[in-house]
């Protein structure tokens, strides 16, 4: 072995010494702050534990005390409202922030302190907004993600503002019932001149649409039992009947299957388009237990323990610096 490997293997066992030295270091320091800490809460066992009582207390009381519930409304816009069902949304938000009480005694809201939050959150259904226009949305979202990610492109605000379904959620300090806030709000929303003129049109509409299906399926009905009638007098005569395609029967069938369908779906929008932001279900007075809400019985004796352990940590450093300031 020359001279320069020698000298490598003497550094790598130098190095390794020095690091297993200050390993061995780290672990002896590191059981003495357990033990310190340990001995810590033994010495201070009954501060620590009327702390943590009180911590208890206390946060039994404020979960008692502070409770906030969540609202969930699910709408639908109609009419293409989307974009002024957000507005709005964003309107009240602003009131409720501004603390504008009288704003909200307008539109019928007799407590409006309570409200603390509105927000709108589209309910993302991508095949329910796929099938909407008989596949046009799916081939706008291949469009769209062609230089993009699809699960983006889905969870866009300018895409989701376009799905039916939307979720409208506001937080109250308190239980409220519907007559309280949902109705008010509901009213408010839905009181738009432009969009209840369009409302009148569209429904005036779908209604003779309705009419004029069930005239031709009237007609299809009358056309199809003349020509039963026919065919079962020819049959009695013992007469042989031949039937082309010419006679058309089949599309005079397939015709009012699709005007029978139409017809249902007319129905359904009829129906959902009674209100420009048509109310679909609504859950009210959830507890609302995210973030700290209901946890206080836990957090507070952790925090008062803690604040106790940083002060007495703060003050012993403050001790031993001025001692070594002295000498």
């Amino acid at each position: 072995m020359n001279s320069t490997e020698h000298n490598k293997a003497t550094d790598q066992e130098i190095d390794f010494a020095i690091v297993s030295g200050k390993l061995k270091s780290l672990s002896v320091s590191f059981k003495r702050h357990i033990f310190n800490f340990i001995q810590f809460i033994i010495k201070k066992k009954v501060v620590i534990g009327t702390l943590l009582l009180i911590g208890i207390g206390l946060g039994v009381y404020f979960d008692k005390v502070i409770k906030t519930y969540k609202n969930d409304v699910i709408v639908v816009p109609n009419f293409g409202s989307y974009d002024y069902l957000y507005s709005k949304i964003d309107f009240l938000e602003s009131k409720i922030k501004d603390k504008d009480t009288s704003f909200f005694r307008k539109i019928g809201i007799k407590d409006p302190e309570s409200i603390n939050k509105i927000e709108i959150k589209p309910i993302l259904d991508t095949y329910q907004f796929i099938s909407a226009t008989s596949d046009k949305n799916f081939e706008l979202l291949k469009l769209l993600a062609e230089d993009g990610d699809m699960n983006k492109i889905v969870k866009d605000e300018l895409t989701s503002k376009n799905y039916t379904y939307h979720s409208l959620e506001f937080i109250t300090d308190k239980r409220c019932s519907d007559q309280e806030v949902l109705l008010p709000l509901m009213n408010y929303l839905n009181h738009d001149k432009y969009f209840n003129n369009l409302k009148k049109v569209y429904n005036q509409n779908i209604e003779n649409k309705i009419k004029a299906n069930e005239s031709m399926i009237a007609q299809i009905d009358g056309l199809l039992n003349t020509f039963s009638s026919e065919m079962g007098q020819q049959i009695k005569n013992d007469k042989l009947v031949y039937y082309n395609e010419n006679t058309q029967l089949n599309d005079i069938i397939q015709t009012k299957n699709n005007l029978i369908l139409e017809l249902g779906k007319l129905k359904i929008d009829l129906v959902s388009s009674d209100h420009v932001i048509k109310k679909i279900s609504y859950t009210l007075n959830i507890k609302n237990t995210e973030t700290i809400n209901g946890k206080m019985k836990f957090i507070l004796p952790i925090l008062l323990i803690l604040l106790y352990m940083f002060g007495f940590v703060l003050i012993s450093f403050y001790k031993n610096q001025s001692k070594l300031a002295q000498q």
